[in-house]
Formats: C-alpha cells, sequence, structure tokens
C-alpha cells in the first residue's frame, strides 16, 4: 500500500533529525553563504542530499524546491512540489540551542497540502494535512482566541515594530522571538503564542509547512497585505506572513501600512 504524502514527510522528518545530530555531535563546519545570507553546515548538506533522494525516488513525479539546493526552472512544470528547509534555524543549530527544525511541504497548484515541521532536539512532531487539522505528536492544535492587540502575545523580530510598518502608533503588544520562522507558526497554532509577524520578503521554504500546520488549526495566515499564500512561485517569496486567530488577525491587518 502506497505510503501517504504525510506518512512520507514524517518519515523523512525523523530521519533529517537523526542526519542532524549526528553530524551535530561530530562538530560542525560552519561555512557563510553570500551576500550575508548567514551560516551554513555540512548538516545543511546532508540533509538536503538525504530528503531529495528519499522523497524524489518516493514521488517522482514531484517537483523540488529547497533551500540548499540549486533552483531550476523544472518545478514550475510540475503540479505537485516539495518544498524542504532542510535545517531552518542553523544559527541556532550552530550555537547548540533546540529551537532549529526540518521543514517539509507539498504543494499541489500553489497550495499546501501537507506538510510537516519537526524539532529533534525536542522531539516536536508537528504536522497537519489540508482540511484534516493540525497536530503536535498527535495531539491536536488550536489557535488562541485572544483578539485584542494590547493583550496578545506576538512573536516578531524587532525591525517590524519599526512605526514605518504601521498605521497609527505601534501596537503594544509583548513581542518574542524564536529563531526558526516555521517554528514560530507552529507555536501560534499550539496556542502558547497569539500570533506571528514577519514583514520581509519570506521564503517559501521557511513557512510552506509551518502555514499550513497554522491554517489547520484554525487561524488566518495571509502576506502583509492581507492576500492568501501561493507557493512555487517563479521567485519563490512571499511578502512577508501575517498569522493569528481571525479577530486578531484583521486587527493586525487594519494597521498595517504596506509599502512594497
Amino acid at each position: 500500500m502506497l505510503e501517504s504524502d504525510l506518512d512520507l514527510l514524517i518519515d523523512a522528518a525523523r530521519h533529517a533529525g537523526e542526519i542532524a545530530l549526528h553530524h551535530k555531535a561530530k562538530g560542525l563546519e560552519v561555512g557563510h553563504k553570500p551576500d550575508d545570507a548567514g551560516p551554513v553546515t555540512q548538516a545543511d548538506y546532508a540533509v538536503d542530499r538525504a530528503l531529495r533522494e528519499a522523497l524524489t525516488a518516493a514521488r517522482p513525479g514531484y517537483g523540488w524546491l529547497s533551500e540548499e539546493t540549486r533552483d531550476t526552472p523544472d518545478r514550475l512544470n510540475r503540479d505537485r512540489v516539495f518544498i524542504v528547509d532542510p535545517i531552518d534555524g542553523t544559527r541556532s543549530f550552530v550555537k547548540g540551542e533546540s529551537t532549529w527544525a526540518h521543514s517539509l511541504a507539498v504543494v499541489d497548484q500553489g497550495v499546501v497540502t501537507q506538510g510537516v515541521v519537526y524539532l529533534p532536539e525536542m522531539d516536536l512532531m508537528y504536522s497537519a494535512d489540508r482540511t484534516q487539522g493540525a497536530f503536535c505528536n498527535g495531539d491536536p492544535l488550536s489557535v488562541s482566541d485572544v483578539s485584542d492587540i494590547h493583550a496578545a502575545r506576538v512573536l516578531a523580530t524587532k525591525p517590524n515594530m519599526d512605526q514605518i510598518h504601521w498605521r497609527d502608533a505601534v501596537p503594544d503588544f509583548a513581542r518574542s522571538h524564536r529563531p526558526s520562522l516555521a517554528y514560530r507558526l507552529c507555536l501560534v497554532a499550539q496556542g502558547r503564542y497569539d500570533a506571528m509577524l514577519t514583514f520581509r520578503p519570506s521564503w517559501e521554504w521557511d513557512i510552506a509547512a509551518g502555514a499550513l500546520i497554522l491554517s489547520e488549526a484554525g487561524a488566518t495566515v495571509t502576506d502583509r497585505k492581507g492576500e492568501a499564500l501561493r507557493f512555487n512561485n517563479v521567485v519563490p517569496q512571499t511578502a512577508g506572513v501575517v498569522g493569528a486567530g481571525a479577530e486578531l488577525h484583521e486587527k493586525i491587518a487594519e494597521r498595517l501600512v504596506y509599502t512594497g
């Protein structure tokens, strides 16, 4: 019997965790990407190779988009595409912290249908199948019902609090941060935070899986303009991400200035 796409992603994510932890235990060789795009290690590349080989062998008709694989136009001609970040939060990974993740998604004609975000060092497996709900280690997830923007706990980097992004005063919500964007989306899905936002162009591999998980937990998830997220774009980026329960999302969105 053919393994479902979601089960395939879950199995692949667990194997990716084993590979990453093995390299971390041996000692990491840290390099730096061009244009100050951040650190990269041999573990990032090893996980990328293993995921690409396993997933494309199981689904040879699917396209491939990954942070650590040179992009090609081939994926644009495929209805279904794997979108993968081998290690999201490499800075955290290099520092010896635990808040890094593997982010794996299947996209069908621009829409995420299955997504997995796995944090090996905390053994947290977030998963979602479109229209089937979101889960962490098998337990169902539900976004918080906080609707007061001033009482909200929001995951965002400090630059998002610049006045240039907001119509009036910058909201005085409680701001926190996690290095992995995929993990931020999942924490809001879990109800541990009330919203997340990022106004910078967001790479699809950082957000595809987490956006589905957050949406399936009951949140509204859009770009910073309030438009639905679409994936497998020619330039694989979205105009930021805003995710929260419906009422809170509306209150955040109505205060945003879009200048792009």
